[in-house]
């Protein structure tokens, strides 16, 4: 049970920051080991890393961890880059005919969820209203880690994975809200406080979160940096700086970093593969620290008291709660029996529970060492429930589907004294550009296919060429024609050389 902690500040020499240096590192390794035996074994890459944390904690390897208020400030930087990097892997295209859904799930639904949680919390379990409030907030969030990590691994219906990851994006800022109103001292304001509360704080976040990454984009796509390392920087600085500006206007800054990382990672910007590859390393090591952290926070051998108590609060949160709190939300879509089955188990919990879940320890609330015992267990249980059983569960209801054919990463250097950009990129190996020639790209004038380079070796292309698997092409365009030649390419990537015909979008 961890508690708010007394410390003692201690010199930090060189020797003990090479002891630091290598567990973390030795511990880093190890966790990148393990995604291969989750990969395998199908075992959530998260209870690996809890079990990590666990293995070298007190009951394990002896290192004492009871900082409580350290794991929640790490915790929020985390959550922060997992946000930031899940909106520059979301795709506008798939999330926009989900958006109302997803609205109304992250606030009616995480309503009712909290209610119900609650509930069963205060007259099944015998917990008070206090304390069972809190652990209602707690779990009713989705874990946007867990979401964005199993989602695309899952061949879903768009509307759905787009519902699930803006669910995921949008639902920490009011749970939030109500994790830290419930654990405040004195009595809980009324429902309609909260409610303009939470109203204020988010419209505050969205407009922030907008307006910061629209600046953000328009610099980055008018300014050439003197290095392509330097856009990956920019980008998460951009979002980093969306999360405290609307921290700092009392708004939620976890809604408009995802806003203001949504906005980035659909606006083409220069050297767009080095800053998704850059933006998901953030997150895989925000994921490892966090999770890490919070195993070393727990102590195990208090746990089996709570055991009991959070097997029966994460059943109704998913048998009921759950369930109730998604046909609550989609009544007013006409969502079909089958999706709203599937959006009622995909509700996957995660780190963001247990990050929220110190917010009572460090604010002392009384009970808050059982709320945090009662929701780590319930994550650990019903992660290792919902998680692997998901895609199996996508493949009974027929919702899964075929693969697309793999988007092409095309990385762009502004060239800013010529007035254009370089387009460089890769053709996939099931790309359907393989056998269409260079004539039949059909890129608006102002754009040509410049260079090839196939088998190590280069050349000029001539319109008959026929474009390869594994060909690397140099597309210069001129400033006003960029997103049109941009588009046409991804467009012939996806659909081939009748994309234009067939409908197949280029975004």
């Amino acid at each position: 049970m961890p508690a708010a902690p007394a410390r003692k500040v201690r010199p930090l020499t060189v020797h003990h920051l090479n002891e630091l240096l290598l567990v973390c590192s030795l511990v880093l390794l190890i966790a990148v080991a393990a995604v291969r035996v989750s990969s395998r074994s199908g075992l959530p890459t998260l209870l690996i890393y809890l079990g990590i944390g666990v293995a070298i904690g007190q009951d394990g390897i002896g290192i004492k961890f009871d900082d409580a208020e350290l794991t929640q400030v790490l915790g929020y930087a985390a959550l922060v880059v997992i946000l930031a990097e899940g909106g520059l892997g979301t795709k506008w295209q798939e999330i926009k005919p989900a958006l109302p859904m997803a609205a109304a799930l992250s606030t009616v639904g995480v309503a009712v969820s909290v209610g119900v949680t609650a509930a069963a919390g205060h007259y099944v379990v015998g917990l008070d209203w206090r304390q069972a409030l809190i652990i209602g907030a707690v779990v009713s969030s989705t874990d946007a880690a867990a979401v964005f990590s199993v989602l695309r691994k899952v061949p879903l219906p768009k509307k759905l994975t787009g519902a699930l990851e803006a669910e995921s994006g949008f639902n920490d800022a009011p749970v939030v809200i109500l994790v830290v109103a419930f654990s405040a001292h004195g009595p809980i304001d009324p429902w309609y406080v909260m409610l303009g509360e939470i109203t204020l704080e988010l419209a505050i976040g969205a407009v922030i979160g907008l307006a910061i990454g629209w600046l953000g984009a328009y610099g980055l796509r008018h300014v050439a940096l003197p290095a392509s390392g330097l856009y990956p920087i920019a980008v998460v600085a951009i979002a980093v700086v969306a999360y405290a500006g609307g921290a700092l206007a009392h708004g939620s800054g976890f809604l408009a970093v995802y806003l203001a990382s949504l906005v980035l990672g659909n606006a083409r910007l220069p050297h767009w593969p080095a800053t998704r590859g850059f933006a998901e390393g953030l997150g895989w090591l925000a994921q490892i620290g966090m999770f890490v952290l919070l195993g070393l926070l727990v102590t195990p051998h208090e746990l089996a008291d709570d055991i009991w108590p959070a097997v029966v609060v994460g059943l109704v949160l998913t048998v009921v709660a759950r369930p109730v709190s998604v046909l609550v939300s989609t009544a007013p879509f006409r969502v079909p029996w089958r999706e709203k089955a599937l959006l009622s188990w995909a509700g996957l919990r995660g780190a963001v529970p247990i990050v929220l879940a110190t917010i009572p320890v460090v604010g002392e609330v009384p009970g808050s060492g059982r709320i945090f015992n009662i929701v780590f267990v319930l994550v650990i249980v019903y992660t290792l429930i919902q998680g692997p059983t998901l895609p199996w569960l996508a493949t009974r209801l027929r919702l899964g589907g075929p693969e697309e054919a793999a988007d092409l990463g095309i990385e762009s250097a502004p060239l800013e004294r010529l007035r254009g950009h370089l387009l460089s990129f890769s053709i996939p190996q099931d790309s359907k550009m393989h056998g269409v020639e260079i004539g039949e790209l059909r890129l608006p004038p102002g754009a040509a296919v410049t260079l090839i380079v196939r088998d190590k070796a280069s050349f000029v292309p001539l319109p008959s060429t026929v474009l390869r698997r594994g060909d690397e092409l140099l597309v210069v365009a001129t400033d006003p024609v960029r997103d049109a030649a941009e588009k046409r390419l991804r467009a012939v990537g996806r659909g081939g050389k009748l994309a234009g015909w067939l409908g197949t979008g280029g975004g």
